[in-house]
């Protein structure tokens, strides 16, 4: 059985990223009518070079149109849907219902999104019924609640990996009344992730040096991989439109690996704690299993104490090889220099393991540490690299 992996992504950078690194598809915003005001979501024309490159690899491209529609939107609707359908857009990510009929009416397959909160079969019976195709489950369901709900024969995407939400699958007013930014039209400011005074009946603070939160810990299948095959989970998705390219080609290229393991029955060498390793780093929070293993209680979130490092394994991207003279040109993201052992990490090639011996700035002068924002650099390597290839830190 093919289990699809769906990736975010921002741009179309991001996007050709996630596909080069082993998506089977991706999900991308339509300008107004997606739900990540923040994200650069996708023009028309973006949309249709995303299609075609998307499609020369047998891969696919779902639109997201989840945005809360206020009277105003329902007028650009039938337009905007019309043209999706036409540069064949493989399916439209929906949570209104209102915008099911214009699916319908041009033959595109309906994706409901999380936003719906979907959680019992009673709901996936009823959205199948009114033409559903697949059903984005709630992050908060269980794995008996999978179950029961793939019993009813509709396809199921879960969440395998990025943050959660304080609120139930987004369907948060905080940001709201805290900054009048609305989350569920896209500008959530992330009031879960402040730090506040937390008071007693008096008006007294009892939090002292130590303020209260209520952020939760971000969202990691790894080790359930397996189990969710098994389940019947026809896709496993990977949340981060805004996300950057490195991000993206990491957590896209691991869990590829672990779903073909698993896939050849592979289950005892799915991954390596290497692999942990590397999706830890690449986050600032812990990751765990959220609800799915039935442990939900105040171990899922930081209340207090919380320290997020920012991560810093990101060194710089290959932006040519020089062959003859064994040199890669890298443009720097974090802090490296002489003696270092990285990694460079492909979707052409193995992951290549060197200790960084010879460094020249852009006049060829010897350097021995790469400090500067985005400095340009040549770095020696008797292996050949991509350009777009990604340098890490390697960790022991």
């Amino acid at each position: 059985m093919r289990v699809e992996l769906l990736a975010p992504a921002g741009d179309l950078e991001r996007l050709k990223v996630s596909i080069d690194y082993g998506a089977d598809a991706v999900y991308i915003g339509y300008q107004e009518l997606s739900l990540r005001a923040n994200a650069i979501n996708f023009t028309y024309d973006e949309i249709k070079e995303a299609v075609k490159y998307a499609h020369d690899r047998n891969r696919k491209i779902y639109v997201t149109v989840n945005i809360v529609l206020h009277h105003k939107e329902l007028s650009m609707i039938d337009d905007s849907i019309k043209k999706l359908s036409e540069i064949g857009v493989d399916a439209l990510i929906i949570s209104d219902p209102a915008i099911f009929k214009y699916a319908k009416k041009y033959n595109m397959e309906i994706h409901l999104s999380t936003q719906a909160s979907t959680m019992n079969y009673k709901a996936a019976e009823f959205f199948k019924n009114q033409g559903v195709k697949r059903v984005v489950l709630a992050r908060e369901c269980k794995k008996e609640d999978i179950k029961k709900i793939i019993s009813t024969g509709i396809d199921v995407e879960t969440f395998i990996h990025g943050a959660m939400c304080a609120g139930i699958s987004g369907r948060c007013v905080m940001s709201n009344v805290f900054t009048n930014r609305d989350a569920n039209r896209g500008g959530c400011s992330q009031i879960c992730r402040w730090d506040f005074d937390l008071l007693d009946k008096d008006g007294l603070n009892i939090t002292q040096d130590m303020p209260f939160t209520f952020c939760s810990k971000d969202l990691s299948m790894l080790e359930y991989i397996d189990d969710m095959i098994k389940l019947g989970i026809k896709s496993f998705k990977i949340e981060g439109r805004m996300r950057s390219s490195y991000y993206l080609a990491t957590i896209v290229s691991i869990y590829r690996k672990v779903i073909d393991n698993c896939l050849k029955h592979n289950k005892n060498k799915a991954y390596t704690i290497k692999d942990k390793q590397i999706l830890d780093n690449c986050s600032n929070r812990d990751s765990i299993a959220q609800f799915y293993n039935g442990v939900y209680d105040y171990t899922c979130s930081y209340y207090n104490g919380r320290v997020e490092v920012s991560n810093q394994d990101f060194l710089g991207i290959v932006l040519e090889y020089d062959s003859k003279n064994k040199l890669a040109t890298i443009e720097q993201r974090n802090y490296f220099k002489k003696g270092d052992i990285v990694e460079i990490f492909s979707s052409n090639h193995d992951t290549l393991e060197f200790k960084i011996d010879k460094i020249y700035d852009e006049d060829n002068n010897i350097i021995e540490v790469v400090r500067h924002p985005k400095q340009v650099v040549k770095v020696y390597l008797d292996k050949t690299v991509s350009k777009g290839d990604f340098m890490r830190i390697k960790r022991n």
